[in-house]
This record gives C-alpha cells, structure tokens and sequence, in this order.
C-alpha cells in the first residue's frame, strides 16, 4: 500500500494510470501457511493442546525468511488481508478449508530498539486485538496486566499511553473499560466488591490468598496452577513476559461462541536482534506460553531456536522444543521430541521468477488498461532485479520519477543498481561483515578460507557469520559452496553512496587478495590432490579478476595455463566479454589467450588464428606464454591445411626449448607424415616421450600403412598411458584412434570402440574428435548402404567447424566404400576429389591408398617415402578391402 501511494502522488494526474499493488503470486508459501494452520485448527477444536503443558514441543509457528527485500513483509500484509476478508484472497491461492474464527494480528518489529517498552508494545497490540474481537474480559491477564501497569507506570493512565504510543485504532477506547471489568468480575468472584476499584495490588493480594486457600469461584475464574505465583512476582517486565500464560487460560476458558484462534504475524524478526538475545528471549516466551496462538514469523535470518548450541541465552532451545525449526535432522545425542514432529516450519523465501517479475511490473501502473511500462523496459528491469522485488519496486519509483521530467523513460534507464538496495543489506551488518561483504562480492563463489583471505581477515569467525545471512546461498555440492545474491553483488559492485564505500585503490587491493587466495589453493592442491574442477574454477575467477582489476602477479595463472592445456578438455574459461578492441594489460592478453584456444572448438579455426595472431602483436603476453600462442596457432594453421605456416609456428616453438617444445617436435613429426615423409617422423617418435605422445605418433603412422594390429596396440599403449596420467582429453583421443584402426578391419568390434569414444569424448568439447568419430562410423558401415549420404552431410558440418583436413578423411572413408562395393565410377569422383584436396603435398599418401584399396595402379610414381616398400602397403591395403568384401558376404 505505501508503494501504491507513493506512485498515486508521483503524478499530477493521477488519473492518468492506475496503481495496482501486483501482488505475485506465492503460491508455495501460501500453502504451507494454510495447511500448517488447518492442522493447528485441528488441534485446537480437538482439545489435545494443554495451555499448562510447558514441556510438550511447539508447533504453533512457522518462518519465513529470505535476504532484505525480497517480499517478505508483502506477504505478511497479504496473509493478514486474507485472513480477515475472503475479497482480499488472491483467485490463485483457493479458499481455505477451515471454518472456524481466527483473529489475524500483524505486528510491525522495526520499531523495535531491544527495551522493554517494545514488548510492551507486543503484548498491548494483542491484547487490543483481543479487545475489538471478544468484546469481553480476559479476567485473569487483565488483572496481572493492570498490577503490572501500576507497578511500572504509576500515574500514566493505560489509554494515554496508548494514544501517545502510536497503538491508539479503533478497538483502543474499549482496553481500558475491559480492564476495569475484568477487575469487576475478579473483585465479585472474591465476594469483595469494594475492591473494584481499588489499586490493582491489593486486589491482586486477594486474589493470591483466595488461590492459595483453594476458594472454588476464585479458581474458576483464574485456576490455572501457576497463576498465583506469577501474581506473587514482582510486576516487571519479566514478569510481563510470563503473563501470556495467564492469557492462554482465559483464551482457553472461552465460551464455545466466543471461541477464536488468534494468529499473530510478527514481521521484520530481524530487527529485535541484539547482543544478548534480550527481547529475542521475551518473544520467544510469547510464542511458547501461547500455545494455542498461531505465530508467522518473517526475517532476514533462519530462526536459531532449534540449535542446541543456543541453550542458556533462550528458554526453550532444540529441536526437541522446535521439532518444525530444526535446520537438520537430529543426531541420536539430542532428545527427540515428546509428540511426533509435524513436518518443516521454517522456509526461505526465493526470488521471483522471470514470468513472476514480468506479471508484477505489468500489473504495476497500468493506463487504459494496458500496462504503462513498456515490454522492453520490463525485460530489462526483470533481467537487472535477478527476481528481487525490491528492485522491481525500485524501478517502477524510478520509471515514475524519468516521467516526472517530461522524458518518456528507455530501457538503458534501468541498467543500473539502487542505493536504497544496498542500503537495506547493509543496515543490519557488522562493520566486519561489511568489509566481507564487499570482499566477497569480487568472487562468483567462495568457501570461507576464500572469503578470509579475499577480505585480509586471520579469522574465519566473520565469514561464518555473514555466510549464515540470506543473502549468501548456499549449494553443499559445489566445490565453492557459497554465492551472493546477484542483485546484492551488483549492487555492492555498484556502490557510490555509501559513507563506507571502497575507493578503486581498495577494490585493487581486494581483488589482489582474492587472486593470490585462488592461487593459494590451487597451488596447494595440484600438490596434493590435482583437480580438473579446481583448475578450471580457479582460472575463471582469477582470469576475470586479473582482466577486470588489471593486476600483475599472473606467476600460477601461467602455470595453471599449461595445465589447463595439458589435457586437451576444452571447458570454457571466460564469459563473453564487452571489452572491445585490443587488449590492453598483460591479464587481458592472458585471458584472450586462454579463451580463444578453449573457443577454437566451437569456432572456424582461421577466426583462431587471426585472434591468436592479434594477441601476440599486442607484445603484451609474458614471455613463458609467447610460445603456446604461437603452438596453438600453428594447430590452427595445421586445421586449415596451412601446413607451411605450422610447420613455421612449430619450428619456433621447437628452437625455443620452453615447456611445449617436445609438443612442438611432435607436430614436426606429424607434418612429416602428412607430408608423406614418414621414415622422418618414425624417427622422432624415440625423443617424444609421454609428454610428445609417442603412442599416438606411432599408431598413427602405422594405420597409414594398414598395419591395423600395430596401429591398435600403439593406441591401446597410448590409451592406457592417459590413463596412468590422469588424461582425460588425451585418453578420448587415443580412444578415437583405435576405433579408426579396428574400424577398417573388424566392424563388429569397432561399433564397441566407437561407444566407448562417444562416452569418453562426453563433455570434452573436441570438435575435431567428435567429427573424426562419424569418419570412424562411415569407415566401419561400409559396404553398406546410405555411407555417402552421410558423408556428404558430414562435409557440411566439418566446413562450419573450420576443420578442412577432415575432408580428407572423409574422401578415403568414400574410397574405401567404394571399392568395396566395386563402384568404379564413383571411386574415380572420389580419387579425384582427394586429388584435389591433396594437391599442395600434403596427405596426398591418402591418394595413394585410394588406388591401393582399389587394386589400381598409380597414374605417376609416388613421392610418399614409406617405412616399407610401396608394395607391401599396396597389398595390405587391398586385402583390408578384401576382408570387407569377405565379410559382408558372410553376413548376408
């Protein structure tokens, strides 16, 4: 209602648009409120709640909390509404089930400064309440209440204090009067009614007395055991916390007319928070001594009251009093509950959901029917709000306020942050948590090692408190288990009004931190224990910190670079970037590095290279990282069939004799083969090593020969060596090598080999590979039908991937086919494409073995260098061609 009137008086014609309170939907929450009330209905009307049974577990209240401003205190008001006219009940929430009265009562907390007049102020709002509702005493309270007043406010009559409190409504002129009556129904069961109007003590004395000598009309009217002794206690305040019992009597005694179940709702629990628990304390007494009251309770923070570890700051703790508030199941040390638990009672409040948040803000101001804020300018604030209603209040005062001006607002109004956002996250903050706050809001997750040393704190003590705060979710299963809200981060990130803001010096700083804690614990667990999930994790934060931050100090972002690069996984690193234009600081050249090698999977290799070629002319890269720019863009240029250029790249990274050179002396020897010169590369495969996968080298040069049974067990070496590594990427690879080299001589074993690639290959992003895999499929079906329309579809995919050596592959699985099957003409087309695709020298061995399959003699001698004669090749290629043919007619 103060949002709708705010906009109602934004305007000079407020005739021009309506205000709707577009309440959304929460539904869920509304649920659990019906159906735990229903049972408490139940349970009342059934009498098995004994107001003088102080030991049975309470389950007269439920909680909801969730991070400031997400709509709490709206669906407090909305409960309110509903429970006391069906008109006010959204359509989509039902009707409720039960019949009986309730008494709804919302109780504001903010006002709240943890003194004694604030529960005052509780226990007077109820009693008023009552007031209106029952029309009649509750003797025995309001004989206490009114000893208590006397007691604590000699001379201050009860309806001025009312007045001047702020409680005055209008149910507030009959407190008074029933009070008075009260004492009259007291002072006549005593048989004593000159004392109707004498000082509440000496009635109060009287009352005692009568209690204590057992009269019957005196028990009767106040015969709950303890309320003698309470009346005996000194009338101060805390005693006044225990006055509710005596309350819980009278409800009890109600005629069955008169009967009603009050249900109090005390919103912004978080604002009775203080050091000692104090008023925490006098609360929870309130809800424990009323057992038959149902309390909602809505706060930032989970309700403690389950947590043992609270025992002696509050009266009743643990989930064997609290069985609905436990955070957790309870261990076998703790007593369980007298009555079986019924069911959770405490639930966070999310976020809205986008279509939530596009309901909301259409609903909000609409004019002529239609809604006033345009649907771009929905989206946008939807997308900025991350589901914070809040936000999406903010933004309507803001649309409201453009309008003001005469300007007709756009969505880049909306792309921006609200002070009065941060300001309710941080009102309620240590000046620690504060510092950690901000500290925090530079990680996408953290744990609290991170968050320590991101914040420069030697204590975890801190972080553990703000972690327990909504506005930090928690994902157990994570590796970083931690995150801020969205909305809070920006605006956190965003701040430039409050007094305590961070200046840039103080983000540099933090952010120092923040990458040296990453580099910390990555640091710490590749000695111990690698961890691809780490290692991926850490370079994503620290490549944006070192980016966003331009921080020097990248020494384990190095490191972590070529262990990334390593295993040939692929997982992106970095989200696209608004950076425009050249990098500008070496964490900028880095990021670019390590993003456009991840990428090349997923782009056409020339982009590739022209990006890794704009990062090395920038001279910005640290010199240990020159040289895997310069391998990884003579990969590309290799994938682009440049094989002069990679063969130049290559070079320079070999002569160079830094971390990737013996990769380098493999790629040498690779483009040797593609060359045709195998004997050269044969001769590298000694020097390579596991590092220079020999394995993969050496079976690769024996496939071309089509000695299928070395090349297998080159690859079966190479697959069990990735293994013993730890590689995943590379065990993947030499998976799909295998499968091509069964997959020409047994088809049936291949299907298996292939299967095991495609599982292998699952989540790696190896375009090249996962391409290679379909060859691997036509090689091993043909002979069969329907191999050249999946070739040529084949084709298509490898041309958008930017992957043109893959052709090649393609054309020999066709040839292949084709000389099975003794299709002549087509295997001419087929040689002939090869020999186009082969034209610059390079794979054109692969020519070669088209006329080998075929049984066709060379139309010019060959300049392929072989490791054996050309015709001992000859023949065993064309006995695989045979052993196919062979094959398929055993099948058919």
């Amino acid at each position: 209602m103060a949002d709708s009137l705010r906009a109602l008086f934004s305007s000079n014609d407020p005739s021009a648009f309506d205000v709707d309170e577009a309440f959304t939907d929460r539904n869920s929450q509304w649920a659990v409120v019906a159906a735990a009330l229903e049972e408490h209905l139940r349970r009342v009307a059934s009498g098995s709640i004994d107001v003088e049974d102080l030991e049975a577990p309470r389950t007269n209240v439920i909680v909801f909390h969730g991070v400031g401003g997400v709509g709490k205190s709206t669906l407090l008001r909305k409960i309110e509404a509903v429970l006391t006219a069906a008109e006010h009940r959204p359509e989509q929430w039902g009707a409720p089930t039960w019949t009986e009265r309730v008494l709804p009562i919302r109780i504001d907390l903010s006002r709240a400064a943890s003194t004694g007049s604030d529960f005052e102020r509780v226990v007077l709002t109820i009693r008023l309440a009552l007031a209106g509702a029952l029309d009649r005493t509750v003797p025995s309270f309001d004989v206490a209440l009114r000893h208590y007043w006397e007691h604590v406010h000699p001379g201050e009559p009860l309806d001025e204090y009312v007045r001047r409190s702020g409680l005055a409504g209008r149910f507030a002129h009959l407190l008074p009067g029933q009070l008075q009556a009260g004492v009259g129904e007291v002072a006549a069961a005593l048989a004593l009614p000159g004392l109707a109007g004498s000082a509440a003590g000496q009635l109060t004395s009287a009352l005692v007395s009568a209690l204590r000598e057992r009269h019957e009309r005196a028990r009767a009217l106040a015969g709950a055991a303890r309320t003698a002794a309470l009346l005996e206690a000194t009338p101060d305040l805390e005693a006044l916390s225990y006055y509710p019992h005596l309350l819980a009597w009278d409800l009890n005694q109600l005629p069955a007319k008169k009967r009603l179940t009050p249900v109090v709702l005390l919103d912004t629990f978080e604002d009775t928070a203080d050091r000692h628990r104090d008023f925490e304390q006098l609360l929870q007494r309130l809800v424990w001594l009323l057992p038959g009251v149902f309390f909602v309770i809505g706060g930032r923070s989970r309700l403690q009251w389950a947590d043992p570890a609270l025992h002696g700051q509050l009266d009743w703790t643990g989930p064997a009093a609290w069985p609905g508030l436990a955070a957790s199941p309870s261990s076998l040390t703790v007593p369980q509950p007298r009555a079986a638990g019924t069911g959770a009672r405490q639930f966070l409040i999310g976020d809205l959901s986008p279509e939530d948040c596009e309901a909301h803000l259409a609903r909000r101001l609409v004019q002529d029917g239609r809604p006033l804020i345009s649907a771009d300018i929905r989206a946008a604030i939807t997308a900025r709000s991350h589901g914070l209603p809040l936000h999406l209040d903010l933004a309507v005062s803001r649309f409201l306020e453009i309008r003001r001006t005469g300007r007709t607002p756009t969505a880049a109004d909306f792309d921006c942050t609200f002070p009065a956002l941060l300001a309710r996250t941080l009102s309620d903050l240590t000046p620690d948590e504060r510092h950690l706050l901000r500290s925090v809001s530079l990680l996408d997750a953290f744990d609290l090692d991170l968050a320590t040393r991101t914040a420069g704190h030697t204590q975890q003590a801190p972080a553990r408190r703000l972690v327990d705060r909504p506005l930090v979710t928690e994902n157990p299963y994570a590796l970083w288990p931690y995150h801020l809200h969205r909305a809070i981060r920006s605006a956190v990130r965003d701040d430039e009004h409050s007094d305590d803001r961070w200046t840039p010096a103080d983000w540099h700083q933090a952010a120092t931190r923040a990458l040296a804690a990453l580099g910390g614990q990555w640091t710490k667990a590749a000695t111990l224990a690698p961890s691809r999930m780490l290692l991926v994790a850490c370079l994503r934060q620290g490549l944006r910190l070192a980016r966003d931050h331009q921080l020097n100090g990248l020494d384990w972002l190095i490191d972590a670079a070529f262990t990334y690069t390593d295993d040939s996984v692929w997982e992106p690193l970095t989200p696209p970037t608004a950076q425009t234009g050249a990098p500008d600081t070496p964490a900028d050249a880095v990021a670019e590095l390590l993003t456009a090698i991840a990428r090349r999977q997923r782009e056409h290799r020339q982009h590739t290279a022209d990006r890794l070629t704009a990062v090395l002319d920038t001279g910005l890269l640290p010199a240990e990282l020159i040289e895997m720019a310069l391998y990884y863009r003579a990969k590309a240029h290799k994938d682009l069939s440049q094989n002069d250029a990679s063969r130049t790249g290559m070079q320079q990274v070999a002569d160079a004799e830094g971390r990737l050179a013996v990769k380098a002396r493999r790629a040498l020897a690779n483009l040797a083969r593609l060359a045709g010169d195998f004997p050269t590369a044969l001769a590298a495969v000694p020097t390579l090593g596991w590092k220079g996968r020999h394995h993969r080298v050496l079976g690769d040069i024996h496939w071309s020969h089509a000695d299928t049974t070395a090349a297998v067990a080159a690859f079966e070496a190479g697959r069990a060596e990735a293994e013993q590594h730890g590689a995943a990427g590379e065990r993947a690879m030499m998976q799909v090598r295998l499968a091509l080299a069964v997959s020409f001589v047994d088809p049936d074993r291949a299907d298996d080999e292939l299967a095991l690639a495609h599982q292998l290959l699952n989540g790696l992003d190896q375009r090249s590979n996962i391409l290679l895999a379909q060859v691997v499929a036509l090689i091993k079906d043909a002979g069969t039908s329907d191999v050249t329309g999946r070739a040529e579809g084949l084709r298509t995919d490898i041309e958008a991937a930017g992957l043109p050596f893959l052709h090649r592959f393609v054309e020999l699985a066709t040839a292949f086919h084709h000389a099975v099957r003794h299709d002549h003409q087509d295997l001419a087309s087929t040689i002939g494409r090869l020999r186009a695709l082969t034209a610059t020298g390079d794979f054109a061995y692969f020519t070669d073995i088209a006329h080998f399959m075929a049984g066709l003699p060379l139309p010019a001698p060959s300049a392929i260098r072989w490791t054996r004669s050309e015709d001992d090749v000859r023949s065993a290629w064309r006995h695989l061609v045979q052993a196919r043919q062979e094959h398929l007619n055993a099948r058919n």
